[in-house]
């Protein structure tokens, strides 16, 4: 019997317990609300810039990409599982393995939740090079400092304008449920 102590408390009242998740307690509305108040790049940008404003632009990269609706709906949900683990920075997280673990076993359940469990690792490798092309273009369009390293060009205008969070909040419910409902 898995052993579940220390839950959190999410925004629609649900004891979540991060360390041994359910797929039925992972709700869209949690991870939407949460992702908005979270802020990119541990807040040290001028302006607030939240993780789902980033997995918007994720999204919207996909789209412009012509990549299929399952791979836009993996971009809007790549950082879900920070809606309840925090976002821990890339400099910081190479140091945390058991965090890594910890992660990847919740953004899994996480994507299987939204049926999206059987990712392709071409599909994946699609979500992972529109995330880090975003990185690169946040840090040089939010702090005025490029990064080291090689990524695509982008295809589309991503929008890193300070925004409301509940604004944020609605344009990620809404693109989720458009992305369910074309049921691909």
């Amino acid at each position: 019997m898995e052993k579940r102590e220390n839950p959190i408390l999410t925004h629609s009242n649900v004891l979540f317990y991060p360390f041994a998740p359910r797929r039925e307690e992972i709700l869209i509305a949690d991870i939407a609300h949460a992702l908005s108040h979270i802020c990119r790049a541990n807040g040290h940008f001028d302006t607030f810039y939240s993780v789902a404003q980033h997995s918007l632009n994720c999204r919207k990269e996909a789209e412009a990409r012509q990549l299929p609706k399952r791979v836009q709906r993996a971009c809007l949900l790549h950082d879900g599982s920070e809606a309840y683990l925090s976002d821990v920075t890339r400099p910081v997280k190479i140091y945390l393995p058991e965090y890594r673990d910890i992660e990847g076993r919740l953004q899994q359940l996480i994507y299987e939740r939204f049926d999206l469990g059987d990712l392709t690792e071409e599909e994946l490798a699609h979500v992972d090079a529109i995330d880090n092309t975003l990185l690169y273009y946040e840090f040089d369009k939010l702090h005025q400092q490029g990064l080291n390293g090689y990524v695509t060009p982008l295809q589309s205008e991503p929008d890193v304008r300070e925004r409301k969070m509940s604004e944020v909040k609605a344009e990620f419910l809404h693109y989720f449920q458009r992305l369910v409902d074309s049921g691909k």
